[in-house]
């Protein structure tokens, strides 16, 4: 990266840094129970809705609570559930045109961070009905109220139930687009241990290492606040001691619960703050191979964080604290070097590999090419990068 494009990059990062106090950033509603729901339906007088689901949640029948609440309570719902992995912009259109059709007027997403993400994206384009998907991409380019949104996460990860940001897919040029603005922040977040109890153990893996990539990139870098930084460590610190265990145990509720916790903390966090060039790769990947989002995370962080070097050690070296890997103690290197190698082990003893087969030589100009159109310069990440070293860390998850 050249000198003036480190310039320009730094002072977008720093004018937004500045204008955070002054920004409309607010936190979901929390509640507990899927049963509260239809209250604050009849409070909105909301009596049709639209409900965005996983088809693998309908599979699951984890839904049934959910519709069975709107039904005894006389709330008529509308059922959208064939998103698959990843959302693209024909379930997008699809779910829109059934919200406009039967004349909806809140929107719920149950599932993952693929329903929540559909489910804001369907309120994105209700709200501004001329903005195709790829008009809104990028930050504040909605600017207007969106229908009621209700967020129920199946999965602690995405903590997309408490951010400004959905990521959407052209299912035919696999090209990925991130949304973001504030009215895209759900109005309700229902975090019910009880939904997610059964999630298998690869996805529990997945989504876990995701929460805690959105507290480390959060944290360290340039755009932090104090109390961003307080949601990271807190969300590292319940990362390390309850996701293994989850892992190993899905029926411990209280342990779900705590990954709960720290997937809203950590959303929280990243929300303010922004992340880093690990999820501008994650996303690029996630698009062109069908790579979980979550599962590119994992493999990625290492590299990213070993890439940034000594910038990053004081940061990391705080963050193992958090972790309860050493004390404060430690030397700044050789703590930043010991909670990498965590990650790895971590990953490692949940099945988690370190490379990307899926990745091939001929697709890194194009990957690197979106990954450093999404992250500069929007990413206020504590090393800049341009072509070359972002090549590098491709290379090396391919090796």
């Amino acid at each position: 990266m050249n000198i003036f494009e480190k310039i320009y990059c730094r002072i977008f990062q720093f004018c937004f840094k500045v204008a955070i106090p002054f920004l409309p950033y607010r936190n979901p509603v929390i509640l507990d129970n899927v049963e509260s729901i239809s209250q604050i339906l009849k409070e909105k007088h909301a009596e049709k809705v639209l409900i965005v689901v996983d088809s693998n949640i309908e599979k699951l029948k984890l839904n049934y609570n959910l519709e069975k609440t709107l039904t005894d309570n006389n709330i008529l719902f509308f059922k959208y559930d064939k998103i698959f992995s990843d959302p693209t912009i024909n379930n997008v259109e699809e779910a829109k045109n059934l919200y406009i059709e039967n004349k909806c007027q809140a929107i719920i997403g149950f599932g993952g961070g693929s329903a929540i993400d559909c489910a804001k994206a369907v309120g994105a384009r209700i709200a501004r009905p001329n903005l195709s998907i790829p008009k809104m991409a990028g930050i504040l380019k909605i600017l207007k109220e969106i229908p009621l949104l209700i967020a129920i996460p199946t999965t602690a990860g995405t903590g997309s139930e408490t951010t400004v940001a959905t990521l959407i897919t052209d299912s035919e040029t696999k090209r990925k687009y991130m949304i973001g603005d504030f009215p895209l922040i759900p109005k309700y977040a229902i975090l019910d241990a009880e939904n997610i109890k059964t999630l298998p153990q690869n996805i529990t893996a997945f989504v876990g290492i995701d929460v805690l990539v959105h507290a480390i990139e959060a944290y360290i870098g340039n755009s932090t606040t104090k109390k961003t930084r307080e949601q990271s460590l807190q969300a590292v610190s319940l990362v390390y001691k309850n996701l293994y265990d989850t892992y190993l145990d899905g029926n411990n509720l209280e342990k779900r619960r705590n990954m709960l916790q720290a997937s809203y903390l950590a959303g929280c966090a990243f929300t303010i703050s922004y992340v880093g060039y690990c999820h501008a790769i994650a996303h690029t990947i996630g698009g062109m191979y069908h790579v979980p989002h979550g599962l590119a995370n994992a493999i990625i962080i290492p590299y990213v964080l070993e890439a940034y070097g000594e910038k990053i050690y004081k940061k990391l070296k705080e963050l193992g604290v958090a972790a309860g890997l050493f004390d404060e103690n430690i030397n700044q290197e050789q703590g930043a070097k010991i909670f990498i190698e965590s990650i790895k082990d971590l990953n490692s003893k949940m099945g988690i590999g370190t490379k990307i087969d899926a990745i091939k030589k001929e697709d890194i100009n194009e990957i690197v090419k979106n990954a450093l159109k999404e992250g500069n310069p929007v990413y206020p990440v504590p090393v800049l990068m341009g072509k070359k070293e972002l090549s590098l860390i491709v290379e090396k998850l391919m090796k």
